[in-house]
């Protein structure tokens, strides 16, 4: 799981955006560390969100910019029916399960980013009233976004489990790299 994200190499434009990414899904990801399904599913703050709930939603919010990119069907796409379910283990989900899933799109992100002839080409939005009509954007405004989007709710994470048990990120990332953290 990154931690400092290293300079790119000179030019490595696409090798910089998904490096800053990845710090961002470790972060995620290490908001989880040595939690239960249950623990990672609970809300211990005043906010709705759950770690296991903000693992899930980047996913799925990561497959369908792809899928927009890519200009193909979100075979997870959410409308108001199911949009909450975005946000929280459902059925026989678990956090295992949804890091798997994850790893898939992590995957299927790096491989499309640096397959794409270049980082200006672009693809439409689609209709909605948060996107301007007939709007389109870069893959570099993807990747963009994409660092904003994991940031933002990396930042959650780090409350919420700070909130669930007083660990706070920089204990995970000690623990993670193997090292004891000291106050």
């Amino acid at each position: 799981m990154v931690t400092h994200v290293p300079s790119e190499a000179p030019g490595d434009e696409r090798g910089m955006f998904l490096s800053f990414i990845e710090a961002q899904r470790g972060a995620i990801r290490r908001s989880l560390i040595g939690l239960t399904d249950e623990q990672a599913a609970s809300r211990p703050s005043a906010s709705e969100l759950s770690l296991a709930g903000l693992a899930k939603h980047v996913a799925e919010t990561e497959l369908n910019w792809l899928r927009m990119a890519q200009q193909q069907p979100n075979e997870k796409a959410r409308d108001e029916s199911n949009w909450a379910e975005s946000f929280r283990l459902v059925g026989d989900e678990t956090v295992k399960g949804v890091l798997e899933f994850w790893d898939g799109v992590v995957a299927e992100v790096e491989a499309f980013i640096r397959a794409v002839p270049s980082l200006d080409d672009t693809f439409p939005l689609p209709e909605a009233p948060w996107f301007p009509k007939d709007g389109r954007v870069s893959m570099r405004w993807l990747l963009a976004h994409l660092v904003e989007e994991h940031a933002r709710h990396a930042g959650h994470a780090d409350i919420i489990r700070e909130s669930l048990d007083g660990r706070t990120a920089f204990e995970l990332v000690a623990e993670a790299g193997g090292y004891s953290h000291r106050s």
